[in-house]
């Protein structure tokens, strides 16, 4: 039976920032992701033999055809709002060596496809260098925080999210990605289940070719449900294209409550 075809839609190659509270891992990581076409279906794991990421120095990096989780951060997630996965693999050995990387995909069907990008490692470090002389005045900037609890249960569009943008205090001009789930703490998080999240990618390809850049709130496509804890956080990056992106900051988790009680929505 022929099944959609295995198309690779873009890829990153990047450094990532990772100041998530509670966590062992150093700061200074960096990523592989693949992101595909839909393979509507058959679920796109099935249409992959492997990836392997390759850069400067011989360095070479396999993916992990498994369920990516918060424990083995390596492997597939789907994003079920629109029927598509990707791939990514953190590495917590510090930032990427300046040059170019090439992301191979074998498919099943014996065919492979190549995408390549150059990292500037330049444009890397001054955006996080501005990200860390003013983190405090950022991460104090974040509403809703702190676990307080809102007046009353938002409806679609109810909940606003705001944030304060590098630009505001001399730095770069970056891209903001806002992503939402249900849980009390970053380990509650779960990318596999966010309850919706501001993908400038898909916005960008869709004709914005300004989303995310200096947008210091959203506010929430969907409807909350109440007695709930909720996390945000919020990523800054260099670019809103992921084949462009060098450098990838994760901003601390913000956690909140809805009341028991469903009412109005809040801030319309």
């Amino acid at each position: 039976m022929s099944h959609p075809p295995l198309r690779v839609y873009d890829i990153m190659a990047c450094d990532v920032y990772w100041d998530f509270d509670g966590t062992p891992l150093p700061r200074e990581q960096h990523k592989f992701l693949v992101s595909f076409h839909p393979t509507p279906g058959v679920p796109t794991p099935e249409l992959v033999e492997s990836i392997t990421a390759r850069g400067p120095g011989g360095y070479e990096v396999e993916f992990t055809n498994q369920r990516f989780t918060p424990a083995n951060t390596d492997g597939h997630i789907y994003d079920r709002t629109l029927d598509y996965y990707w791939y990514m693999v953190n590495l917590p050995t510090g930032f990427l060596a300046e040059g170019e990387y090439t992301i191979e995909v074998r498919g099943t069907d014996g065919g492979v496809q190549t995408r390549s990008r150059r990292q500037d490692a330049g444009a890397s470090r001054r955006l996080v260098d501005h990200y860390t002389s003013r983190r405090d005045a950022l991460l104090a900037s974040f509403a809703p925080s702190g676990g307080e609890e809102l007046a009353d249960v938002p409806e679609v569009g109810g909940l606003q999210c705001s944030w304060q943008t590098l630009d505001r205090s001399g730095g770069p001009d970056a891209y903001y990605i806002h992503r939402l789930a249900r849980g009390s703490s970053a380990r509650e998080f779960d990318t596999q289940n966010l309850t919706w999240w501001d993908n400038i990618f898909i916005q960008r390809m869709r004709g914005m070719p300004d989303a995310g850049l200096n947008r210091g709130g959203v506010r929430v496509g969907a409807g909350l449900e109440a007695d709930t804890a909720y996390a945000y956080f919020v990523e800054i990056t260099d670019a809103n294209v992921q084949g462009e992106t060098n450098i990838c900051v994760f901003q601390p988790h913000q956690v909140f409550r809805t009341p028991a009680a469903r009412g109005a929505a809040v801030g319309a």
